[in-house]
């Protein structure tokens, strides 16, 4: 199983920049794509970004423009650089990550989230 550390929220001003970190630890094959999430209060989790092994990227609307995915695939680590926050950033973001087990079966997980709050 994949255990997913965050680290990187806080509290900033708008305009502000943050970075978050998400390093994957335990037993598996490989991981295939990881991603951020976000859920802010009384709203569904939502895609932020996302980033495949061979670093194809995919990101919301929202963000793009503004938010930066990058993967450190030896270090299995996801960062989320974000830039020009805004106060409806706010939220607690989730890393996920799909991976293989030996058993070749697929599995997702999820970080136990971090929380960004974008003062105005």
């Amino acid at each position: 199983q994949v255990q997913l550390v965050e680290s990187g929220g806080g509290l900033v001003q708008a305009g502000g920049s943050l970075r978050l970190s998400c390093a994957a630890s335990g037993s598996f094959f490989s991981i295939n794509a990881m991603g951020w999430y976000r859920q802010a209060p009384g709203k569904q989790r939502e895609l932020v970004a996302a980033i495949t092994s061979g670093g194809n990227t995919n990101y919301a609307d929202s963000v793009k423009g503004r938010f930066t995915i990058s993967r450190d695939n030896a270090k299995n680590t996801v960062y989320l650089q974000m830039n020009s926050l805004k106060p409806e950033d706010t939220a607690v973001y989730y890393c996920n990550a799909k991976y293989r087990r030996y058993s070749g079966l697929e599995y997702d997980n999820w970080g136990q989230g971090t929380q960004v709050t974008v003062s105005s």
